[in-house]
């Protein structure tokens, strides 16, 4: 856990990593509690109105982990689970690292095609899924169904060849004979949300768990405190779902709610945080700008919230006076990525936020901006934000991509692929992903706060900023708005837009071109893909 300490400074210093040689997640996040005080709330699933024990856990865990045993999974074969957040969710996890072997989480919203990459990909041969899931996975090439065995949690599905997984479960042991691992054992694969290619499997170890508690407890500032419960709407199979809530939350104690939403809404956002008493939240950019953009000013119904986090994109002055305003709390921003995450993050307590501007290193991460010859940038000077190794919460490489592992470095430094400046006090501020910094006569312009400046006119709701090719600047700066109800882009608002923007920015920041969408294309995990709307533009010539 992160020292107490009144000044950042004080923390960095304060701070040293203890990781054993020997670790296992599913004992840390479970078993450890189950062990000692076996009544104590590990999940309140809100879809059922119940809540999970830590006792409870363990004991599905444990014959979670002797049925796949039993049907021959070994230590380091891989398991996939394709369920949204529901308690199968969690003892599938806990189970999966028990048992040694490597677990890789499935959205629920990947189509087949999806679905097969990263069955085929990871080897997969094992799924625990429900009928929904069973459906995609049949619907895959049948290739990659050879050998599949499919497990669903809501019965036996005999037109798709699954198993009834709690009626086998009733079968086995509630003790489990737990795989002694390493610390540096692999045990999780994530695959990277796509939005430079095809999705990599980020494979790492049970110690990548201890690896994120810093910049959890940093972000919810100094987590956890007594009454701590938390949530999040990012799917569990995503790497901000779990390691920046469900697998820390669990080591800690603190209660997760679980929650499946058909479609995120501001309205169910804010019930269910009155209704099961949330005080710490991960809330993404975009689900923070749909519950603003649904109640700007007054809140629907009283809360108890202590600290909100968000990371994914970088938030601005608007959203950050709204949390303020609002919320009650200083929202605190955080960065990271699937292959080494949550390593700047900004915390309240310590710190005067500054909008735009994503954090600090967190403590025990060593953070730079480089440039390509793998230099450190000087204050001020536009970079690589890289990490350096060893860290214990980055990956271990590329599953069976060791070309595309050895590409993510610079000597001893991951590189990121984002664009960042270190600004004053080791503040680092968020330009750009490498391929998102727009280049306009000669400047270099990073699309976050064109699209934080366009968000606070009334008329827009959502917005993405990309660079458009131009034969005399390179590129022109274009934007995509949704526009909030009531509003058309006609000449008059599109003219009130541009002004808007370079009356608060500059000129050289100001949209050229304005169009307006119905949506925006966006990753599973919330972050606008522009790489999308860059191709758009591509097709239109």
């Amino acid at each position: 856990m992160l020292p107490a300490a009144e000044t950042y400074e004080e923390l960095v210093n304060r701070f040293r990593w203890d990781v054993p040689a020997r670790l296992n997640m599913g004992v840390a996040c479970c078993d450890r509690w189950a062990e000692t005080e076996p009544d104590r709330t590990a999940l309140i699933v809100d879809d059922e109105d119940r809540t999970v024990s830590f006792g409870d856990l363990r004991e599905m865990s444990n014959r979670m982990a002797n049925l796949l045993a039993a049907q021959g999974v070994a230590r380091g074969d891989r398991v996939g689970v394709l369920l949204p957040q529901t308690v199968e969710t969690a003892a599938s996890h806990v189970a999966i690292y028990k048992m040694g072997a490597i677990a890789v989480p499935l959205f629920v919203l990947f189509g087949p095609d999806a679905l097969e990459h990263r069955i085929v990909d990871a080897g997969i041969g094992h799924v625990v899924t429900n009928r929904d899931g069973a459906s995609k996975l049949r619907a895959m090439a049948g290739a990659a169904q050879d050998g599949l065995r499919i497990l669903t949690v809501d019965g036996a599905h005999d037109d798709l060849g699954t198993a009834d997984l709690h009626v086998l479960l009733a079968n086995q042991s509630v003790d489990f004979q737990i795989v002694d691992t390493e610390a540096d054992d692999p045990a999780l694969i994530i695959y990277t949300s796509g939005t430079t290619g095809a999705p990599k499997g980020a494979l790492h170890a049970h110690r990548v768990l201890l690896g994120h508690l810093p910049g959890v407890e940093m972000h919810h500032e100094f987590f956890p405190q007594p009454g701590d419960v938390i949530w999040t709407p990012a799917d569990w199979a995503w790497i901000g779902g779990l390691l920046d809530v469900l697998l820390p939350a669990l080591f800690h104690g603190v209660p997760v709610v679980a929650r499946r939403f058909d479609k995120f809404t501001a309205d169910d956002a804010f019930g269910l945080m009155a209704r099961r008493g949330v005080t710490n939240a991960f809330l993404p950019p975009t689900a923070l700008k749909m519950m603003r953009a649904a109640f700007p000013e007054t809140l629907p119904h009283p809360l108890r919230l202590r600290t909100v986090g968000s990371g994914g994109e970088t938030l601005g002055a608007e959203l950050v006076g709204w949390g303020r305003r609002v919320l009650g709390v200083t929202i605190n921003e955080f960065y990271g990525q699937t292959e080494c995450n949550l390593v700047i993050s900004s915390c309240s307590a310590l710190m005067d936020a500054q909008p735009g501007v994503m954090g600090r290193p967190v403590p025990g991460h060593a953070v730079a901006v480089l440039r390509a010859d793998g230099t450190a940038c000087a204050q001020g000077e536009e970079g690589l934000i890289a990490v350096r190794r060893p860290d214990p919460v980055m990956f271990l490489n590329y599953w069976n991509n060791p070309d595309a592992t050895d590409q993510k470095f610079i000597g001893d430094w991951l590189v990121m692929g984002d664009v960042g400046v270190r600004e004053r006090d080791g503040w680092i501020r968020f330009v750009g992903r490498d391929d998102d910094v727009i280049t306009s006569a000669g400047y270099r312009i990073g699309p976050g706060g064109i699209e934080d400046c366009l968000i606070r006119h009334p008329a827009v709701r959502m917005a993405a900023a990309i660079g458009k090719p131009d034969p005399q600047r390179t590129e022109i700066v274009k934007a995509y708005v949704v526009l909030a109800d009531g509003y058309t882009l006609d000449a008059t608002l599109e003219a009130e837009l541009k002004s808007h923007v370079r009356d608060r920015l500059a000129a050289h920041e100001c949209p050229r071109e304005i169009e307006a969408l119905d949506e925006l294309p966006v990753t599973t995990t919330g972050k606008i893909m522009r790489r999308v709307l860059r191709d758009r533009i591509v097709q239109e010539g």
